[in-house]
């Protein structure tokens, strides 16, 4: 009965109990998974070209674990997110994207700003010194304490949008 199966010498038990062990999909399973794997637009000639990759088992997981909800392959899903990062509509870990660049000019006009108001002050902080008030200081006091509330608000704002473009990044 052993040379029957396909495994000589195997004890005729083992393989009774290995045989009943595997599951084998539904046909109408495997047909679904074809299908779902072709979704990806159809060309003229048939697909030849293989990258060969190599995965921990950790990350194999991952992806396939990632491909089942969404249902579909897991060749599928990593030959989407590649073709998604060469098109420009996925960054890697670590790569720079344009609202790191956003983030960089925030940060940057944010002290430009800020040292504006610093001047103003030190404006402000001359004519309130004391001494003898020239004509025309207290409108010029009155104009810096304007354009340090400005500078406020303008800070304000620019840290503002910087929060909300670093919270949209930490999102995706």
């Amino acid at each position: 009965m052993a040379e029957i199966l396909g495994r000589q010498g195997a004890p005729e038990d083992e393989q009774h109990v290995k045989a009943a062990a595997v599951v084998l999909p539904r046909a109408a399973e495997a047909a679904v998974l074809h299908r779902i794997a072709r979704r990806r637009k159809r060309e003229d000639t048939q697909r030849k070209e293989r990258v060969d990759v190599r995965y921990s088992v950790e990350e194999k997981t991952a992806i396939l674990a990632r491909a089942r909800s969404l249902n579909i392959a897991g060749a599928h899903y990593v030959g989407a997110v590649v073709m998604a990062h060469i098109h420009g509509d996925l960054a890697l870990p670590g790569q720079r994207t344009p609202l790191d660049d956003y983030i960089d000019e925030l940060t940057t006009l944010r002290e430009q700003v800020a040292k504006i108001g610093n001047n103003v002050n030190q404006i402000a902080r001359k004519l309130n010194s004391g001494g003898h008030p020239h004509p025309g200081d207290t409108a010029t006091l009155a104009q810096t304490e304007r354009t340090l509330g400005a500078v406020r608000a303008a800070i304000s704002a620019i840290a503002a949008a910087a929060n909300q473009t670093v919270a949209k990044k930490a999102a995706r």
